[in-house]
């Protein structure tokens, strides 16, 4: 399995603070069938900053301390990028990384509570510079979970996103996952992956997660979602479904 979206790296944000704790989350994606990992630091979050040139730096020691430790995982060098109107420039000046060297895919993460106005407009100028915006974990979005026409739009227009393993297990909350659901079965999401942390608080849980995607919405979404993240990782053109508005859910009251 390919994880896209994971905060290997130690001692840059939230994630890992020690090279051993890196190490030990390393362990526990290899006993979960996980043999490629995209680092994806935060890179212009509020509380952190991993310029391209030390996160690249990093993930070449880490990929040294993983060969020496017989680990099995190959990690590459990308960011969770917090979205800023700068992006263009930055990728231009090699402080922005895509998700693969070379690539076409950005991970682009929204504050938690809104999507900045100039959101349309700087995923268009992407697209027109050949770049693919992916967002982060939109199901955990306030404003996306209150009006999902509004992710819909974007989806519709180009855009990609990634929901977190965790929000489709129910750690997360049951009306996060309901909404994880609702946008697998519109087609406005196109990749599972774990934002692991820390092997106890915030572990990979991909397999639990495919296992409840195939319960829900069989074997072939499962498939595809896993094909995906391969293409990914080859900078080729993903599968997406025809997006859908998110079906609301009709309660007692609505029905007089």
């Amino acid at each position: 399995m390919i994880d896209i979206h994971c905060h290997i790296l130690p001692e840059v944000d939230d994630g890992p603070q020690t090279l051993a704790d890196s190490l030990e989350l390393a362990r526990l994606a290899e006993s979960e069938g996980i043999t490629k990992i995209i680092a994806t630091p935060h890179h212009q979050h509020p509380s952190f900053e991993n310029d391209g040139f030390s996160v690249l730096r990093k993930v070449e020691e880490l990929n040294e301390a993983l060969q020496k430790a017989n680990i099995h995982i190959t990690v590459i060098a990308s960011q969770e990028i917090r979205i800023h109107g700068e992006i263009i420039q930055h990728l231009e000046l090699g402080d922005v990384l895509p998700t693969t060297p070379g690539g076409s895919y950005l991970l682009v993460e929204f504050p938690s509570n809104s999507v900045p106005h100039y959101t349309t407009r700087l995923f268009y100028d992407l697209q027109m510079k050949g770049y693919t915006p992916i967002i982060a974990h939109p199901e955990r979005n306030k404003v996306f979970k209150e009006d999902p026409s509004i992710l819909y739009e974007l989806v519709k227009n180009g855009s990609l996103t990634q929901v977190t393993a965790s929000s489709l297990t129910g750690h997360l909350g049951k009306k996060v996952k309901r909404f994880t659901e609702q946008l697998i079965d519109a087609n406005l999401t196109h990749f599972i992956s774990s934002d692991a942390h820390h092997v106890k608080e915030r572990p990979f849980r991909l397999l639990e997660a495919y296992s409840e995607v195939e319960k829900g919405f069989g074997i072939e979404t499962v498939y595809e979602y896993k094909e995906n993240a391969e293409l990914l990782l080859g900078n080729q053109h993903v599968q997406v479904g025809t997006p859908e508005p998110v079906k609301k859910r009709i309660g007692l009251f609505n029905l007089f």
